[in-house]
């Protein structure tokens, strides 16, 4: 979802017209509206005052909404990820164990089919990979991560950005003591 989308939802949500928003964050109707079209974008100290009157965190006001993302997932992809992850670790898991039995057993002959293992192990990483790009599943955990508190880093500067706007999410609370 866009950015203007996501203003005009959560706008809708409080029941807000465009002027009463405007009021709130600040700013002239019109803006407003083009914040919606999407014509314009809201500088940093609107975007927290939104995110502040949303009770929303900065990271969901301009991402947009996390159950969209996750059914961008292909289920095939899901399932053969799965297979593909089964299988990688029982090679690997082969790979580690059966050195020793089939050297001992074959002498060097053991080797072959150990590296058969290994670079038949190495066949399904590559596969998982691929499959993890394509769905550029590394950085949907990302956003999963900081969204459920996990990822520490992003939170720490939305905190801080939050604290040096405090007087004006103050306002908006209807609150006049600030720490």
């Amino acid at each position: 979802m866009e950015l203007g989308n996501q203003i005009k939802a959560h706008r809708a949500a409080l029941s807000l017209s465009q002027e009463e928003l405007a009021e709130k964050v600040y700013v002239t109707r019109q803006t407003v509206s083009n914040w919606e079209t999407s014509k314009s974008y809201p500088d940093i100290h609107s975007l927290l005052l939104l995110s502040a009157l949303f009770d929303v965190s900065l990271d969901q006001l301009i991402k947009g909404d996390l159950e969209t993302m996750k059914q961008e997932v292909n289920a095939a992809d899901v399932k053969a990820m799965n297979r593909d992850g089964i299988i990688y670790t029982i090679l690997l898991a082969a790979t580690i164990i059966l050195p020793v039995p089939l050297i001992k057993w074959f002498g060097l002959y053991g080797l072959i089919p150990e590296l058969l293992l290994w670079g038949s192990a190495m066949y399904f990483a590559l596969r998982l990979e691929r499959i993890k790009k394509a769905n550029n599943v590394q950085s949907y955990k990302e956003i999963l991560a900081f969204s459920e508190g996990i990822f520490y880093a992003s939170s720490t500067f939305t905190y801080g950005a939050t604290l040096r706007s405090a007087p004006a999410v103050a306002a908006l609370s209807g609150n006049s003591t600030v720490l």
